[in-house]
Protein backbone atom coordinates (compact mmCIF):
# COMPACT_ATOMS: atom_id res chain seq x y z
CA UNK A 1 0.00 0.00 0.00
CA UNK A 2 2.70 2.50 0.41
CA UNK A 3 4.58 1.46 -2.01
CA UNK A 4 1.92 2.16 -4.38
CA UNK A 5 1.38 5.56 -2.53
CA UNK A 6 5.00 6.80 -2.84
CA UNK A 7 4.42 5.96 -7.07
CA UNK A 8 1.49 7.82 -6.99
CA UNK A 9 3.01 11.05 -5.72
CA UNK A 10 5.97 10.51 -7.44
CA UNK A 11 4.44 10.43 -10.62
CA UNK A 12 2.13 13.26 -9.78
CA UNK A 13 5.70 15.14 -8.70
CA UNK A 14 7.23 14.34 -11.87
CA UNK A 15 4.31 15.39 -14.31
CA UNK A 16 3.96 18.48 -12.38
CA UNK A 17 7.83 19.12 -12.99
CA UNK A 18 7.47 18.31 -16.66
CA UNK A 19 4.32 20.18 -17.82
CA UNK A 20 4.48 19.58 -21.35
CA UNK A 21 5.56 16.49 -23.20
CA UNK A 22 8.59 18.25 -24.82
CA UNK A 23 11.79 16.97 -26.43
CA UNK A 24 13.58 19.79 -24.09
CA UNK A 25 11.69 17.73 -20.83
CA UNK A 26 12.46 13.96 -22.12
CA UNK A 27 16.00 15.00 -21.79
CA UNK A 28 15.51 16.25 -18.44
CA UNK A 29 13.68 13.02 -17.05
CA UNK A 30 16.21 10.87 -18.74
CA UNK A 31 19.04 13.19 -17.21
CA UNK A 32 17.33 12.51 -13.50
CA UNK A 33 17.21 8.98 -14.02
CA UNK A 34 20.77 8.48 -15.14
CA UNK A 35 21.96 10.89 -12.17
CA UNK A 36 19.30 8.68 -9.80
CA UNK A 37 20.95 5.08 -11.20
CA UNK A 38 24.06 6.45 -10.53
CA UNK A 39 23.71 7.33 -6.72
CA UNK A 40 22.34 3.80 -6.61
CA UNK A 41 25.75 1.95 -8.05
CA UNK A 42 27.66 4.20 -5.96
CA UNK A 43 25.74 2.93 -2.69
CA UNK A 44 27.04 -0.39 -3.35
CA UNK A 45 29.69 -2.48 -4.98
CA UNK A 46 27.57 -5.79 -5.87
CA UNK A 47 24.61 -5.92 -8.18
CA UNK A 48 22.47 -3.07 -7.58
CA UNK A 49 20.15 -3.47 -4.65
CA UNK A 50 16.77 -0.55 -5.17
CA UNK A 51 14.70 0.30 -2.66
CA UNK A 52 11.07 0.69 -3.28
CA UNK A 53 11.63 4.40 -3.64
CA UNK A 54 14.50 3.44 -6.39
CA UNK A 55 11.65 1.71 -8.06
CA UNK A 56 8.84 4.24 -7.08
CA UNK A 57 11.19 6.71 -9.31
CA UNK A 58 12.29 4.13 -11.95
CA UNK A 59 8.60 3.61 -12.64
CA UNK A 60 6.97 6.81 -12.50
CA UNK A 61 10.08 8.76 -14.88
CA UNK A 62 9.28 5.62 -17.50
CA UNK A 63 5.73 6.72 -17.64
CA UNK A 64 6.96 10.48 -19.07
CA UNK A 65 10.10 8.92 -21.39
CA UNK A 66 9.74 8.24 -24.96
CA UNK A 67 10.04 4.20 -25.24
CA UNK A 68 13.15 4.68 -27.85
CA UNK A 69 15.03 6.08 -24.43
CA UNK A 70 14.16 3.73 -22.20
CA UNK A 71 17.98 2.52 -22.85
CA UNK A 72 19.04 4.61 -20.33
CA UNK A 73 17.11 2.19 -17.96
CA UNK A 74 19.34 0.11 -15.17
CA UNK A 75 16.04 -2.22 -15.49
CA UNK A 76 14.67 -3.56 -18.79
CA UNK A 77 10.95 -2.86 -19.51
CA UNK A 78 10.35 -6.26 -18.25
CA UNK A 79 11.67 -5.66 -14.68
CA UNK A 80 9.30 -2.85 -14.90
CA UNK A 81 6.15 -4.44 -15.59
CA UNK A 82 7.40 -7.65 -13.13
CA UNK A 83 7.03 -4.65 -10.11
CA UNK A 84 3.82 -3.41 -11.20
CA UNK A 85 2.95 -7.31 -11.08
CA UNK A 86 4.22 -7.71 -7.88
CA UNK A 87 2.82 -4.55 -6.46
CA UNK A 88 -0.94 -5.71 -8.11
CA UNK A 89 -0.37 -8.96 -6.42
CA UNK A 90 0.55 -8.04 -3.15
CA UNK A 91 -2.48 -5.41 -2.92
CA UNK A 92 -5.12 -8.36 -4.41
CA UNK A 93 -3.91 -11.22 -1.76
CA UNK A 94 -5.61 -11.45 1.27
CA UNK A 95 -3.97 -13.26 3.86
CA UNK A 96 -5.67 -15.67 6.24
CA UNK A 97 -8.38 -15.84 3.93
CA UNK A 98 -9.83 -19.56 4.17
CA UNK A 99 -10.36 -21.22 1.07
CA UNK A 100 -13.28 -23.60 0.09
CA UNK A 101 -16.28 -24.09 2.12
CA UNK A 102 -16.29 -23.77 6.22
CA UNK A 103 -16.64 -26.89 8.14
CA UNK A 104 -19.97 -28.64 9.68
CA UNK A 105 -20.16 -28.57 12.65
CA UNK A 106 -19.91 -32.45 13.82
CA UNK A 107 -23.34 -32.50 15.46
CA UNK A 108 -25.04 -31.35 12.63
CA UNK A 109 -23.24 -33.82 10.43
CA UNK A 110 -24.05 -36.89 12.83
CA UNK A 111 -28.07 -35.97 12.38
CA UNK A 112 -27.65 -35.82 8.68
CA UNK A 113 -26.06 -39.42 8.52
CA UNK A 114 -28.36 -40.37 11.11
CA UNK A 115 -31.26 -39.39 9.03
CA UNK A 116 -29.93 -40.90 5.96
CA UNK A 117 -29.95 -44.16 7.49
CA UNK A 118 -32.98 -44.11 9.08
CA UNK A 119 -34.87 -42.70 5.89
CA UNK A 120 -32.85 -44.73 2.99
CA UNK A 121 -35.60 -43.80 0.26
CA UNK A 122 -34.88 -39.86 0.87
CA UNK A 123 -33.09 -38.23 -2.16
Amino acid sequence: MAFSILYLVMQRLLSLVAGSASDDVSKDVEIAVLRHQLRVLRRQASRPQLRPTDRAFLAASARLLPRDRWASFLVTPQTLLRWHRELVRRKWTYRGAKIGRPLIDPELSAIVVRLARENPRWG
